[in-house]
């Protein structure tokens, strides 16, 4: 009876369906957990405390009530698709930066998109001179809330600098503590040194985390203003690029590769960084520590975000380009991870 040879570049995909497809039978949960630069979401409403006179309708972006209404309706599209190559419904968390105040994030969760995901508001005013904050989105049947606080930045020396708090959110996902810091470090209109100083802050918040749970669960996440491989991110915070490198009480970052790789979440004069990223803490790549583990790690990237024609054709669409109002989406790409907790 001849012998049965099966070519091997389909012996390759029959090997790899049957494993992926004994991998999901042993699934009992999977989340997904993102981060979203929403590029000015502002309101109308001008702030006297704040420098943001050009968001009003007299301003000079003239921010009337219909541009307002057409940025939510676009950032909830979005934020109600991400991930949905692998779960449908929108993130079970999502951090944001470049919001204005709570009010801006009432009216996107009650967008049309968004107004059926259950979505509660961690949030905290930060001392931010252009009036922007992070917060935390996260659906309230998924994520019980336990605790957030927020965490300012001070430069040592420098009293009159004001930059974006660092929020820190704890909750329970299917009974298992699991905590988000939430980062919108200075931008590089500002020196290295202040995103160094952010680093190590956020270092010494993880630092603080380990020391109450050796197998603690963290997301640090956020609009970095460095790429995984700068100094702020591979050294100051530690943050590995391999996970066999990562050791007990470090952070992996599973977007060093794809930064290696050409992937990006923002461009600038035709080349893509990755600002955006997404870092994990050691037990969620470690058998046997946490019940949940790191699955996949993604930018998220639809045609319909992505400027189709003119000088800025491929970049992100953005709200503004060129000095131009365009009536994009963000300047940045969203990025996401899907993490698994197996029977």
């Amino acid at each position: 009876m001849p012998t049965l040879r099966i070519p091997s570049f389909l012996l390759f995909f029959l090997l790899l369906f049957i494993s992926l497809q004994s991998y999901s039978q042993k699934q009992a949960k999977a989340i997904c957990i993102a981060f979203y630069n929403q590029e000015n979401l502002y309101d109308t409403i001008d702030d006297p405390k704040t420098n943001d006179a050009e968001f009003t309708p007299t301003g000079s972006n003239s921010w009337t009530w219909e541009r307002y209404q057409s940025k939510l309706a676009h950032m909830s599209t979005v934020i109600s698709q991400i991930g949905d190559e692998f779960l449908k419904g929108g993130p079970t968390l999502i951090g944001l930066s470049e919001i204005e105040n709570r009010g801006v994030l009432e009216d996107l969760i009650h967008t049309e998109a968004l107004k059926n995901s259950g979505y509660g508001i961690a949030h905290f005013e930060s001392p931010d001179l252009r009036g922007v904050d992070v917060a935390l989105l996260y659906k309230k049947k998924d994520f019980e809330l336990v605790n957030s606080v927020a965490v300012p930045m001070i430069m040592p020396g420098q009293p009159d600098f004001k930059t974006r708090d660092q929020l820190v959110v704890t909750g329970l996902v299917d009974r298992d503590t699991m905590t988000i810091v939430v980062n919108h470090w200075p931008s590089r209109g500002n020196d290295v040194t202040h995103r160094i100083a952010a680093a190590k802050l956020t270092h010494e918040i993880v630092d603080s985390l380990y020391a109450r749970n050796r197998n603690a669960n963290i997301l640090v996440m956020g609009d970095l203003n460095d790429d995984p491989i700068d100094e702020s991110v591979l050294v100051t915070l530690g943050a590995r690029g391999k996970e066999e490198k990562t050791k007990s009480g470090e952070l992996y970052n599973p977007m060093w590769q794809m930064f290696k790789d050409g992937t990006g979440s923002l461009a600038y004069k035709d080349s893509w960084n990755l600002f955006d990223q997404i870092i994990v803490s050691e037990p969620l790549i470690r058998t046997g520590q946490s019940s949940w583990k790191l699955y996949k790690t993604k930018v998220f990237k639809k045609p319909f975000m992505i400027q189709p024609d003119g000088q800025y054709a491929g970049y992100p669409f953005r709200t503004f380009a060129g000095g131009a109002y365009v009536n994009g989406y963000s300047d940045h790409l969203p990025v996401y991870v899907i993490l698994v907790k197996a029977k």
